[in-house]
């Protein structure tokens, strides 16, 4: 499970980072809010773990943000703002959970859990560009009434494209969709990948955008 640490604590987020990747996640860890919401934007994170405190952008301006967004990202507030009221104004701008420092590692981890099983259990909205339909709930993909068989990398792929359509992605933000940060990544996978995209669904789906990447786009008729 890939697992977003927002948390601007040097020490807190090195142990964190040390102890859940022990426990068998994958952590991406950032310590300011403008960064986390730009890892945000790039996807494939199953459960954002939240400071409040956090410079260039706070986690409440974060959330109020993400809310507004179309993420379907399970949110853990860790703070040490333990007052009711730090507690109600976190749930009430949409985060799922929230838990006071200090804690428990093997409590946190368990909470994570919880999250990760809530989120499965929510059916996830379809995915719409003109024919083209993609049910995350479901790993399908249609194009007109036709079913369109994808690997698993490529169904991913396909799923970053489809949360922007019309906007570009480098090749970077879409490798970090597709793999783990210690993963090696051949320098062409990502081509690789969108190439069987192409050849599966219409070469005029996805375009190149020279020196800065790839877009989705509904072909003209």
């Amino acid at each position: 499970m890939r697992l977003l640490l927002a948390e601007d604590d040097t020490m807190l987020g090195q142990g964190l980072e040390k102890g859940l990747g022990m426990a068998g996640f994958t952590v991406d860890w950032v310590r300011d809010g403008a960064t986390a919401q730009t890892a945000l934007q790039a996807g494939g994170h199953e459960v954002l773990l939240l400071d409040i405190g956090l410079p260039r952008q706070d986690g409440l301006q974060l959330l109020r943000w993400m809310r507004e967004q179309p993420l379907d990202i399970p949110v853990l507030v860790v703070s040490a703002r333990d007052a009711v009221s730090d507690r109600i104004a976190g749930l009430n701008l949409g985060a799922d959970d929230y838990l006071t420092k200090p804690f428990d590692l093997d409590e946190l981890i368990a909470r994570v859990h919880a999250l990760a099983r809530r989120r499965q259990g929510r059916p996830q909205p379809e995915m719409r560009l003109g024919p083209l339909v993609l049910s995350p709930q479901r790993r399908e993909v249609t194009l007109g009434e036709q079913r369109v068989p994808l690997s698993a990398r490529e169904f991913d792929l396909l799923a970053a494209l489809m949360e922007r359509p019309g906007q570009v992605l480098s090749r970077e933000q879409l490798e970090q969709r597709l793999y783990a940060p210690q993963n090696e990544v051949l320098s062409n996978a990502v081509e690789v990948h969108l190439h069987h995209l192409r050849r599966k669904l219409g070469a005029a789906w996805i375009r190149n955008v020279r020196g800065v990447g790839y877009k989705l786009v509904e072909p003209p008729q």
